[in-house]
């Protein structure tokens, strides 16, 4: 083996500057997969920590309250007896939070807008107060002074009061300490409104500032005429997020067993179930389990999206140098058929010769990828510590923040750098054949 190592090796410094070409463009193509492979998994961390603090738990308890068999509103009854059931039967749970929710429209003096309204309890939810930044002026104020940043999120402990989202202050042209109605329909069916002050302006986090406006959940029990007891949604927080579909099903196995009915479980967010169950023939009150993936599979274009256009582009120039790697193997063969005759005519098997060849493509394909792999490693870990701001909002939406968040794990880097180094061998594959088929006698005969 190491005299195959040692032939392999020497060729490959032979080959002098077709080596150095081939092993440039390898490492570009292993430098942008691994790029593209931390955009996707940066979005991915971002739609995770944003949606599990804003709009979902990584195991939800809603459900549905049907007063008639034509009507749907999506509470919880009961809900400090439910929440003893969720503790008690929640593999590695860590947090639990309740939130009020409804449909309304926030009014400033000039604008509207209608959104999902979040009711919290600040003094519960500290991941909250970790994901959630304040906005500096310049983010929905024309001439607002960038250095410049206004609101307190403790002040959403106060009673009528309100959180924003830049682009949502932006739209109603509001500011830190002005007034704002919200206007919704009790689950009763009567108009009812109250007023607030804008206490704190955040920054945006892509698609999902545009959904939600955040007051204290007293408010919004007032809003609603909702009793103490009533809740919209039980959020569980686990320690390992990835095992949320196994804890759900304890969960459920737990509620049935206790005497809840359940709704049978649909991967979808709360709101987008609400027609179904209208139409659904029962009354009463029935819970509905999601995990934080289902609260959020309506963002799942997204990442399918970006994870196609990595895979096309890659697939791309993994094509163009599979054909460098082609035509490179073909010449040396060409310019090596006197060397590849005389080492069959000592005795090397054709095993031998394709061994010798394959050996070559896979040593120039692990190098070649690693050393771009490991530079697009620290290109990653230098462009997020920088932090660099993205001040185009359409590009936020699909970033999913207003900060450029780009990560890859060592595992991910290891299949990247795998995936190039097998693929270059695959490629290598057919000229070692050819190698290996030729006669000693042709072969030399061919450099006389």
């Amino acid at each position: 083996m190491r005299i195959f190592a040692t032939i392999a090796i020497r060729n490959l410094v032979q080959s002098g500057r077709r080596t150095v070409l081939l092993s440039v463009a390898i490492a570009a193509v292993t430098f942008l997969l691994v790029l593209m492979l931390s955009l996707t998994q940066g979005i991915s961390e971002n739609i995770t920590r944003s949606a599990t603090t804003l709009l979902s738990g990584h195991v939800n308890v809603g459900g549905f309250y049907k007063p008639t068999s034509s009507e749907a509103d999506p509470l919880v009854l009961e809900s400090d007896e439910l929440k003893r059931e969720v503790r008690e039967h929640t593999p590695g749970l860590t947090q639990l939070v309740d939130r009020t929710q409804g449909f309304g429209r926030v009014v400033s003096a000039g604008e509207s807008i209608r959104t999902l309204l979040m009711g919290i309890d600040i003094t519960e939810e500290s991941n909250f107060k970790e994901v959630v930044q304040l906005a500096s002026e310049s983010d929905y104020k024309p001439d607002g002074d960038p250095e410049v940043v206004e609101g307190d999120l403790d002040r959403l402990s106060d009673s009528n009061t309100a959180m924003l989202f830049a682009t949502q202050a932006k739209r109603l042209g509001v500011e830190v300490g002005d007034p704002l109605t919200i206007r919704a329909r009790t689950f009763g069916g009567a108009a009812n409104t109250i007023d607030v002050t804008v206490v704190a302006i955040a920054r945006d986090v892509g698609l999902l500032s545009n959904f939600a406006t955040f007051v204290p959940k007293s408010d919004l029990r007032e809003l609603y005429q909702l009793e103490p007891d009533t809740t919209g949604m039980i959020m569980a927080y686990l320690d390992d997020p990835e095992r949320a579909d196994e804890a759900m099903g304890q969960l459920r196995k737990a509620l049935e067993a206790d005497g809840y009915e359940l709704l049978e479980h649909r991967a979808a967010p709360l709101p987008a179930k609400v027609e179904t169950v209208r139409g659904q023939d029962w009354t009463g009150s029935k819970l509905d389990l999601t995990t934080w993936k289902d609260q959020i599979s309506f963002l799942d274009w997204l990442l399918t999206g970006i994870n196609t256009v990595s895979f096309v582009v890659t697939l791309i120039l993994s094509l163009i140098i599979g054909v460098g790697m082609i035509n490179t193997m073909l010449m040396s063969i060409r310019e090596r058929t006197g060397e590849i005759g005389t080492m069959r005519a000592i005795g090397m098997t054709r095993l031998g010769v394709l061994g010798l060849f394959l050996l070559e493509a896979l040593a120039l394909g692990f190098v070649a990828s690693a050393t771009g792999g490991m530079l697009g490693w620290g290109t990653v870990l230098i462009v997020d510590a920088a932090q660099i701001r993205i001040p185009v909002e359409a590009v936020q939406a699909i970033l999913m923040s207003d900060i450029l968040h780009l990560a890859v794990s060592p595992l991910r880097l290891a299949i990247a750098v795998g995936s190039i180094t097998v693929f270059i061998g695959l490629a290598a594959l057919w000229p070692a054949l050819r190698a290996a088929r030729m006669r000693p006698v042709d072969a030399i005969r061919q450099t006389e």
